[in-house]
């Protein structure tokens, strides 16, 4: 049975991750995944963290999102700050400059670039550095890569909110994918996601091999897990 293939990661190419992908075919997919964020409450994962660490520094805090896509979620994280009178400044940054400028778009307030995470170190100068949706799609090398260089560039804290493999999930996961959006392209990645996603205790053991000494991952609903490590 297909759903019993869950147990193990099946890494799918995503149409997302296909560098010939009609730009307004990627401009559609971008806009249905910030959809299935905010359904998904996914600022809302990473808020919490943000807001302790904003108490504890008692000045604003800079964070760096990376593979931010459209930028959906440092504009809502921005949009949460405001509310509760917290002084944040965001950055992002994408491999695809499709997405950056759907990001400049999205979030004017906020400072996006293109930017290879995989292949150079990411800048300087962030308290916070934060993914999302993004760990899924990386080889193992590449994911242990990807969080030692969130590590290096972190002052404070990192966060990773992804996707959980489970049958439990693929099945969320379809069915909010042809609810919410008619892209293509989110309609089979989002699926497809979920085979190549880790489960938190697999991202915990990326997490140790990356030097996140200390790491902690988390269930959070829907169909997420937030891994989260402090520099002490």
């Amino acid at each position: 049975m297909f759903l019993s293939r869950l147990r193990t990661r099946d890494r799918v190419p995503e149409l997302m991750d296909d560098p010939d992908l009609d730009p307004e075919a990627h401009r559609r997919a971008l806009a249905g995944l910030a959809r299935l964020n905010r359904w998904s409450w996914s600022a809302g994962v990473l808020w919490p963290p943000v807001r302790r660490l904003a108490a504890r520094l008692g000045r604003p805090v800079r964070l760096l999102d990376v593979a931010t896509g459209s930028g959906d979620v440092p504009a809502a994280l921005l949009q949460k700050a405001a509310r509760a009178g917290v002084r944040l400044e965001v950055a992002g940054c994408d491999l695809s400059p499709t997405a950056v400028a759907a990001a400049v778009a999205a979030c004017p307030s906020g400072r996006f670039f293109v930017h290879d995470a995989l292949r150079d170190p990411l800048p300087a100068g962030f308290d916070a550095v934060t993914c999302s949706l993004f760990l899924h799609h990386l080889a193992g090398d590449d994911a242990v890569s990807l969080l030692s260089r969130m590590r290096a560039a972190a002052g404070e804290l990192v966060l990773v909110n992804d996707l959980a493999r489970s049958r439990f999930n693929y099945c969320g996961v379809w069915a909010a994918c042809r609810l919410l959006t008619r892209s293509p392209v989110v309609r089979f990645d989002g699926p497809a996601s979920v085979r190549s996603a880790f489960t938190p205790a697999e991202a915990l053991a990326v997490a140790g091999a990356a030097g996140l000494t200390g790491a902690a991952v988390r269930r959070r609903f829907p169909a997420r897990f937030l891994l989260t490590w402090e520099r002490r």
